[in-house]
């Protein structure tokens, strides 16, 4: 989702840029991944590292290696990494080591809370990118006040927006939520999948059952998560099609899964870029955090953290009408990849390369 409009821009600066697109491998699931190079229009990658799944350490030093061969065989100008994924910063660590000038999009945001593994990976590539493109002012401000040099700074907005409203004209066309038998507004979206809400049964049914019980009779749809799947299936909730008001679905596609968003009544997630999404559509957004690296959405847009035990107050409060309203934030337009290119063209880097220093 943060590739494809950049990517796209890259190649309508046709002679000026020549992007190698570079899929790693790490989400490898079908409907993770391959059906959203076909719902955002984006052509097969031009280099597969096949890495698959593994711990950190495994996908990370898996990355590292492949992505050497890349770099060598394919001598880039920059290498352009998005997010705060293992693959992220294996491919900033690679291109870094090789001295070739690294772009971060989404740099900046910070959780402070170290024992997320994206954490780890967002300080580690912004310490050592040569661009950093944030996607808020609160990540700008992340970045000075731990001493980045704020030439190296440039306020881009929100890349996922852009691939949100390039997919907007095919969702109004796209009838998920009715092939599933909900009405618009009437149902909840449900998704999980990081280990602290996932990984232990009891706790991933205490967090099921919270939600049912402050639901009503209202449909939970819930596309399950390899991760969480493994879970579900060792407690034996997935043995039927339902737990309670719960429907189990598969993982969705980008149009599917962007389409159930737009008409839900509210949101349950532990998912960053959920949290951003809700907040530009302006749908009530409820993450099971204790910390999030995206605190626009709280302070400017719909999004609060939650709890367990205060899930069912936050519902309630959604269900009477009293959620907050929320606004878009600066620079959630759907022009972001346009200055994240004009950001690499206006770098000091980019200038010296083409005028041979």
């Amino acid at each position: 989702m943060k590739v494809a409009p950049i990517y796209r821009e890259l190649k309508n600066n046709d002679g000026v840029f020549a992007p190698v697109l570079v899929h790693t491998g790490q989400h490898y699931d079908l409907n993770m991944s391959d059906a959203f190079f076909s719902d955002l229009e984006l052509p097969p990658p031009d280099i597969h590292l096949g890495t698959g799944s593994g711990t950190h350490a495994e996908q990370t030093a898996k990355v590292m290696v492949e992505m050497e061969k890349v770099c060598v065989n394919e001598r880039p100008d920059w290498v352009l990494v998005v997010g705060d994924v293992n693959s992220t910063m294996a491919s900033a660590i690679t291109a870094a080591k090789l001295s070739i000038p690294v772009a971060h999009v989404e740099a900046g945001l910070r959780s402070r809370d170290k024992t997320m593994p994206e954490e780890i990976n967002r300080l580690v590539t912004d310490s050592i990118a040569d661009l950093l493109l944030t996607p808020s002012r609160d990540a700008s401000e992340n970045l000075l006040k731990e001493g980045h040099d704020g030439d190296k700074i440039s306020l881009v907005g929100n890349v996922m927006i852009d691939s949100l409203e390039f997919v907007r004209p095919k969702v109004r066309t796209n009838g998920r939520s009715e092939q599933l038998g909900l009405k618009p507004h009437e149902y909840a979206l449900l998704t999980l999948h990081r280990p602290s809400n996932v990984d232990d049964p009891v706790s991933l049914k205490n967090i099921l059952d919270k939600i049912v019980t402050s639901s009503g009779d209202m449909d939970i749809v819930f596309p399950v998560h390899p991760r969480t799947e493994v879970t579900l299936r060792k407690s034996g909730a997935l043995d039927g099609k339902r737990y309670g008001t719960l429907k189990f679905v598969e993982p969705l596609g980008y149009l599917d899964f962007i389409g159930m968003q737009m008409k839900a009544k509210f949101v349950v997630t532990d998912s960053g870029g959920v949290q951003e999404e809700t907040t530009y559509l302006g749908v009530p957004c409820l993450t099971l955090r204790t910390t999030t690296e995206r605190p626009v959405t709280i302070t400017e847009g719909t999004n609060e953290l939650v709890s367990p035990g205060s899930l069912a107050e936050s519902i309630e409060r959604i269900r009477r009408g009293l959620w907050k309203k929320g606004r878009i934030p600066e620079f959630w337009d759907g022009k972001t990849a346009q200055r994240i290119v004009e950001a690499i063209t206006r770098s000091s880097l980019w200038q010296a390369e083409r005028h041979g220093a």
